[in-house]
This record gives C-alpha cells, sequence and structure tokens, in this order.
C-alpha cells in the first residue's frame, strides 16, 4: 500500500465519520465486520468535566485513543497545534488550558472534519482557536512558531511519519514540547497478525513499535523522549473484527496479548535548535 493510498482511505473514513455525526448517526469507524467499531479504544477518554466543555459533536466525532490534553501540560499564553485534529474536541479543551492570551491551532486535511470542527468552534464561542486545512506531513505554519505539538492517535494513520516527526519538530519553538497519543505496538509481531491488529486499532495498519518510534523521533531532533502506556489492548477487545476477518482468535492470542497500546509520547525540542538536525554550526 502506498503512502497516497493510505492517504485516500484516511481521508474517506474520517470523512465518512464526520458525515455520520453531522447526521446524528454514531461515529464509529473502524472494521469491515458487521457491528464492528472504534470502541473500545475511542471510549471514556475523557472526563466529565472536560465533556461539558465542548459540544457534544466535538465529542461525537471523537475518534482517538487517548486523551492528550490531560496529559500535555499546557500554560496560559501558549500556542498549541493538534496534527488530525478532527472534530476539534482537543484543539478546544487546549484553546481553554491556553486562555485568551494563547492560541489552539487544529490541523486536518478532511472538509468534511473541517466542518464540523468550525461548528463546534462556533458553538463553542472560544475566539483563540483556528482550523487550519492541510496534511501533517506538511504543517501550514512557520517555523518555531508554537509551543506544544498535540495529537490523538493520528500519526500512526500517516505513511510517512518521519516526515510528519520532522515537520513537527520544525514547527516547535526551541524548548517546545511534543505530546502525542498514539497506537504503539511492543515488540515484534506476525505480519500479518499485526496487520489485521492495525487496521482494528486504527482503520489501517501501520503503527510503530516503541524502538521505532523512539528512533524516529530521535533521528528528528527531540530529546528527553518518553512513552507511558495509557491503554492495552486484548485479543478479546478486537475478537469480533478478528473473527469477521475469519481469523482463529484463540489461536492468535499467544501473539497479540499485550502487544498493542495506546501510550502517551513525550519529546522536547533542544532550547538551543534550529530548524533541523545539524542545521547549527
Amino acid at each position: 500500500m502506498t503512502t497516497q493510498d493510505v492517504k485516500e482511505i484516511v481521508k474517506e473514513k474520517y470523512g465518512q465519520a464526520a458525515l455520520r455525526v453531522r447526521s446524528g448517526a454514531p461515529s464509529s469507524c473502524c472494521g469491515t465486520a458487521p457491528g464492528a467499531s472504534c470502541d473500545p479504544i475511542t471510549s471514556n477518554l475523557y472526563e466529565p468535566t472536560q465533556e461539558g466543555q465542548v459540544p457534544e459533536t466535538a465529542l461525537q466525532a471523537s475518534l482517538g485513543c487517548g486523551n492528550p490534553t490531560a496529559l500535555a501540560e499546557l500554560k496560559p499564553g501558549e500556542t498549541v497545534l493538534d496534527l488530525g485534529s478532527g472534530g476539534g474536541i482537543d484543539v478546544l479543551l487546549s484553546a481553554r488550558r491556553v486562555g485568551p492570551t494563547g492560541k489552539a491551532y487544529g490541523l486536518d486535511m478532511t472538509p468534511e472534519m473541517l466542518a464540523l470542527a468550525e461548528e463546534n468552534k462556533r458553538a463553542s464561542g472560544l475566539a483563540n482557536v483556528e482550523f487550519v486545512r492541510g496534511e501533517i506531513e506538511n504543517i501550514p505554519l512557520p517555523d518555531n512558531s508554537v509551543d506544544v505539538v498535540i495529537s490523538n492517535c493520528v500519526i500512526n494513520l500517516s505513511g510517512n511519519k518521519s516526515r510528519v516527526l520532522q515537520e513537527a519538530f520544525r514547527v516547535l519553538k526551541p524548548g517546545g514540547r511534543f505530546a502525542v497519543s498514539d497506537v504503539v505496538v511492543l515488540g515484534e509481531v506476525p505480519d500479518g497478525i499485526r496487520k489485521s491488529m492495525e487496521m482494528w486499532v486504527g482503520c489501517v495498519a501501520g503503527a510503530l513499535t516503541d524502538v521505532e518510534y523512539v528512533n524516529t523521533l530521535t533521528r528528528a531532533g527531540f530529546e528527553k523522549i518518553a512513552l507511558e502506556t495509557t491503554r492495552v489492548y486484548s485479543v478479546d477487545d478486537a475478537r469480533t473484527f478478528l473473527a469477521g476477518e475469519g481469523l482463529d482468535v484463540d489461536a492468535l492470542a499467544a501473539e497479540v496479548e499485550g502487544k498493542f497500546i495506546s501510550a502517551f509520547v513525550r519529546a522536547v525540542k533542544p532550547a538551543a535548535a534550529c530548524c533541523a538536525p545539524g542545521c547549527c554550526s
């Protein structure tokens, strides 16, 4: 599957999810088996107090696997960028955290999601929010322009993760923080099984292993890299989907159990950093 193929699949699936939310239907997006959905991946991610701070359609359109706004240490006056912002829930929550002197950007490539996000922005009444159309591999913001990059299980959907992390590094100010939730694979899993599990977790295959994630962040120039497990997916979680794919779920258990996780990934752009690794004399 080419990078362009991945991009088109993601755009189609998330565009359909946005249209379902706007029509009042459930927003499940994953799986080919009857009744398959993104739950339990997208369920119970936000505290009731957070849910009350955003429009209902922003909550319904949340297709992430974590809650980066709860774990990122956002401060008043900071500028935040959400990669793959979808219906805007994490952007709106971030905007409240950074306050009127701060700014929260949401970047998404899906027109339907951006339209939904703009509706949610209007309903929220927040003035320090801006949604931008573009791709996370080519962020349409200047170098050294944001304090924090967040994302909610979108980087794993990119066909060029190295480019995404390089772009995140570029737009961060020196000393800026990378603080994302993402799907990560622990250790080695046979290719066929891995592809099926990743299709269930994230709609398309392609999650990095924990080692690959750290190495890719390091090559991009980041330091102080840490991965914190926030949710572990079991074979029972994926049973309906995997059975629908014609797989023997019980036989897969030993290969899958405990290896697919949601993680909160932290990293920092060095305070003395310039535009890219090795660019300073």
